[in-house]
């Protein structure tokens, strides 16, 4: 395997890559779910990172407002895509207590 510096690695990937359409209505609500759930992540590593897990009030209100960003792009891209909230919250707590009961919440994989 012959060395590839970043210049290299540059061209070779742009060969591989093109334009994709995104004028999609679930575009912006994906990005904007993903972005939010990284200013919560974001927020948990300095808890960590600064107070050694340490949540305080101030956490809990910064995380609050966080997390209702995320449930609210959430709840967009669910209703772009023609699916409930509810449908995604019971499948999800079914696949949960199927893991559950076969002991195998832990671990890797989607079909576990």
């Amino acid at each position: 395997m012959s060395e590839l510096d970043f210049s290299g690695y540059q061209v070779a990937a742009a060969r591989t890559g093109g334009l994709v359409a995104t004028d999609h209505p679930i575009v912006y609500p994906t990005l904007g779910l993903v972005n939010e759930a990284g200013e919560v992540a974001g927020k948990v590593k300095k808890i960590f990172r600064d107070r050694d897990g340490v949540v305080t009030d101030a956490d809990r209100q910064a995380l609050t407002a966080e997390l209702g960003d995320v449930l609210w792009y959430l709840s967009e891209l669910c209703t772009r895509l023609e699916i409930r909230l509810e449908d995604v919250a019971e499948h999800n707590i079914a696949k949960l207590a199927d893991r559950a009961s076969r002991g195998v919440l832990g671990g890797d994989g989607d079909q576990r």
